[in-house]
């Protein structure tokens, strides 16, 4: 059955008349003694309708035909949603305050535990939640949901007078969602610079931390929040304290895992070098490479940071370099690999990569396993390099070559007298104490 949809043939008379606002017909059906309770397919009774649809009079008539207003008062839907939340939810602050007058629990809950004031909130309709303020709401009832309250939706929504109207109510600016979450952690989250100046102002905890560690100069970061940042820096976040339990993580290394350059610029004359090349730390660095970001490695490397860091377990690298590498050779395919390893000699490379790249082969096609035991020297990606700076004409010279101003074993390099050789080709020109002279 759908719950959230009104079918006209499960409606009653008395929930129709409400529904429409008829006071005429609504008053001959109650004198008939028309059933006030009978609820439609999603629980809902002729009181739910007159409540979401600001039928103020009908509202009244129907209070007054029951004996136990109080209870009816209270009926819930089958969501849970008794009358006066679908009118704080709707801004109508006279059915409000109709209900709240005969008897309404200005703290009934949902099946999701959500509040009036909860649902006024986040509709902003700031009567209306100035209405349940005076009857007793709880300013800091949860939404179950996730754990927020009226002032972390407040903030989300940057809903600055109702923000405001919550804190002198004594909402509380510390409290948390069920990932120990805070207000002010969510306007750093979601960019809301207003609602973060407002907490900042009140006295919030610019340095609170959520259960994982991270901290709102840290999110701010990580989401690209100049602005939020800034702010954040000059009230008092702190830039070194750490955001996951291993100590290492900081708002550097989110800003540079991600890419937000500005901010990078800003907290690396804040943020203290020891995460650089310190044991158990890992250097930004790393979190540059890791999210591929030249720009962001290039500010860090100018600005002093190591290219070589500490040995990251966190990452599982010896060196960013060989992070580097790693993601390239991740990255393209076998055809692309074999093609670069034509003019590198990659058993001079490290270890680590080495071993990479036999890891790579190990699991890829026969012909780059093939190529990577027999990969050619680095030496011929210099002879194609001098080779192609010259003029055709010149390529054809071989008296030309010879008068380059190199040593003359590359002379003969340069001549492939090697291949030649190696193929057995006659009539190689090749140079012999500086004379040119016809190989046998």
């Amino acid at each position: 059955m759908d719950f959230t949809e009104a079918y006209s043939d499960t409606c009653s008379t008395v929930g129709l008349a409400a529904r429409e606002g008829n006071v005429k017909v609504l008053r001959k059906l109650l004198k008939k003694g028309r059933s006030v309770d009978v609820a439609d397919n999603r629980g809902w009774m002729p009181i739910h309708e007159a409540a979401y649809h600001n039928s103020v009079e009908c509202l009244r008539m129907l209070i007054h035909a029951v004996d136990s207003s109080e209870n009816y008062i209270k009926t819930k839907t089958f969501e849970g949603f008794c009358a006066l939340h679908l009118a704080a939810s709707q801004g109508h602050w006279k059915i409000v305050q109709i209900l709240l007058e005969a008897g309404a629990d200005p703290n009934a809950t949902t099946l999701e535990e959500t509040t009036p004031l909860f649902l006024a909130v986040e509709n902003g309709q700031i009567d209306v939640l100035r209405l349940l303020l005076r009857h007793g709401a709880n300013v800091n009832g949860s939404h179950s949901m996730c754990g927020w309250n009226a002032l972390h939706q407040a903030t989300f929504q940057e809903n600055a007078e109702i923000i405001k109207l919550l804190l002198k109510k004594g909402a509380n600016k510390e409290c948390q969602d069920d990932f120990g979450i805070t207000p002010l952690f969510v306007a750093a989250q979601y960019g809301k610079l207003e609602s973060l100046s407002i907490l900042i102002s009140s006295g919030a905890n610019v340095n609170c931390q959520a259960l994982d560690k991270a901290t709102p100069l840290f999110i701010a970061a990580q989401e690209g929040h100049i602005e939020c940042v800034e702010l954040l820096v000059s009230s008092g976040a702190d830039p070194d304290l750490y955001c996951n339990e291993d100590n290492w993580q900081l708002p550097i290394h989110a800003a540079a895992q991600m890419g937000h350059t500005k901010i990078l610029d800003l907290l690396i004359p804040l943020t203290n070098r020891v995460c650089d090349t310190g044991p158990d730390k890992v250097s930004p660095v790393y979190s540059a490479v890791f999210g591929g970001h030249e720009e962001c490695l290039e500010m860090l490397l100018q600005h002093g940071y190591s290219p070589d860091a500490q040995m990251c377990l966190i990452f599982g690298f010896s060196s960013p370099m060989c992070m580097a590498f790693q993601k390239e050779i991740d990255s393209v395919s076998d055809d692309t690999l074999i093609f670069t390893l034509e003019f590198t000699n990659w058993r001079r490379l490290p270890p680590t990569i080495e071993k990479m790249l036999s890891t790579r082969a190990s699991s890829s096609s026969w012909a780059l396993q093939q190529h990577i035991a027999s990969v050619p020297s680095l030496a011929h990606l210099c002879r194609l390099e001098i080779r192609s700076s010259l003029k055709p004409e010149h390529l054809r010279s071989d008296s030309f070559i010879c008068q380059l101003p190199l040593p003359r074993s590359l002379h003969n390099y340069l001549l492939y007298a090697e291949v030649l050789r190696m193929n057995e080709v006659p009539e190689l020109a090749v140079i012999q104490d500086g004379e040119i002279s016809e190989a046998t």
